[in-house]
């Protein structure tokens, strides 16, 4: 087994100045398989290198580790129902045009939201956000397609907060001790760590260390709904490794049932999403070679994790590509299917093989 070529294809990413720092991790539901850390952690003279243990900015993988994980949790709860229509929990929600749409809708990004509004130049906290988002009009007939979207996952984050009575941190808190993520937190990461930078932000006059990069995640305080996490490729994996144990029948975050309930594609039209999850297609960051049972996320910063309950196998890859400005995404959207196709091919033969 040699993951020499998976290795190439990240250091010559990093020789191209496609991101400073990456780390990855590769395993199974049994534990680790591979392991990596290049670069530094910034382009800057004597930047420190980049190690396993370095912490990054997860984005948008905050959507499937936190808040699906944690609308699973209130599900097995019974707190709430995937069928209880928003405007139930969220009575802001209102009007003949959005009135049917659900919190599945919300979780498959089939609500009717647009992608993403930059509310942080005018608006700070739930409170200004939730009011001008029930408000903002609808791009399309919920249900018809899907279009990936922040702000519907900033209304879950809202409800779930509403659901445990306590904030998104603290009750993520409580479910990663429990479950043994406790290195997943919202918290910003203690600066003696070794932390990715995540790019010069002009709107705040600093640069991003331990700080979420998202403005309207910087805007809520940096805890929501749609990012807010930090962690390293090892909290991320041992995170994969509950999910992959899930979906064979362990109760692990949650009942087996409803993790395999989370992670099935939704009926949309022409969409790859299940219920927080995306799904395996061709065209994606997975690549072409894991199964159509693998399940995965990425995140603006530059991060992603896919999961192939058939092949036994997960794959955690974090980078700063946003350091130390936001580039054309082409270049890393090059290097992930990449690496996940090599890492496919050097991995021992799992279940499916």
């Amino acid at each position: 087994m040699s993951f020499d070529e998976a290795a190439a294809i990240v250091s010559r990413a990093i020789e191209a100045q496609v991101f400073p720092a990456a780390t990855v991790e590769v395993g199974r539901a049994g534990g680790p398989l591979w392991e990596g850390a290049w670069g530094a952690l910034a382009y800057d003279d004597g930047a420190a290198p980049t190690s396993l243990d370095t912490v990054f900015d997860l984005a948008s993988l905050t959507k499937v580790v936190a808040t699906t994980t944690l609308a699973m949790r209130h599900a097995d709860g019974g707190r709430l129902a995937l069928t209880d229509r928003l405007g139930e929990h969220l009575p802001r929600w209102q009007g003949d045009d959005r009135s049917a749409v659900t919190i599945a809708d919300l979780l498959a990004h089939t609500g009717g939201l647009a992608a993403h509004e930059p509310l942080f130049h005018d608006h700070a906290g739930r409170a200004e956000f939730e009011p001008r988002i029930c408000r903002l009009p609808l791009e399309y007939e919920p249900r018809t397609k899907s279009v990936y979207s922040d702000l519907g996952f900033i209304l879950l984050g809202f409800l779930l907060e509403d659901l445990g009575k306590a904030g998104l941190d603290a009750q993520f808190g409580r479910t990663a001790d429990a479950c043994g993520l406790a290195s997943l937190s919202y918290a910003p990461p203690p600066p003696h760590l070794s932390i990715a930078p995540a790019g010069d932000n002009a709107w705040r006059g600093r640069r991003l260390v331990g700080e979420v990069h998202d403005d309207n995640g910087w805007a809520l305080g940096g805890v929501a709904g749609h990012t807010g996490l930090f962690g390293t490729a090892a909290a991320v994996g041992r995170f994969a490794r509950l999910i992959l144990k899930g979906l064979a029948g362990e109760p692990t975050l949650a009942q087996p049932d409803t993790v395999r309930q989370f992670t099935r594609r939704a009926d949309v039209p022409g969409s790859s999403r299940a219920l927080g999850w995306d799904t395996m297609l061709p065209t994606s960051s997975c690549g072409h070679r894991l199964s159509p049972s693998a399940i995965g996320h990425t995140g603006f910063t530059g991060t992603s994790l896919w999961i192939d309950p058939a092949r036994d196998l997960y794959i955690v890859f974090l980078t700063n590509r946003v350091h130390p400005a936001v580039h054309d995404a082409e270049a890393i959207r090059a290097v992930r299917p990449a690496l996940h196709d090599a890492v496919v091919d050097a991995a021992p033969q799992g279940v499916a093989d």
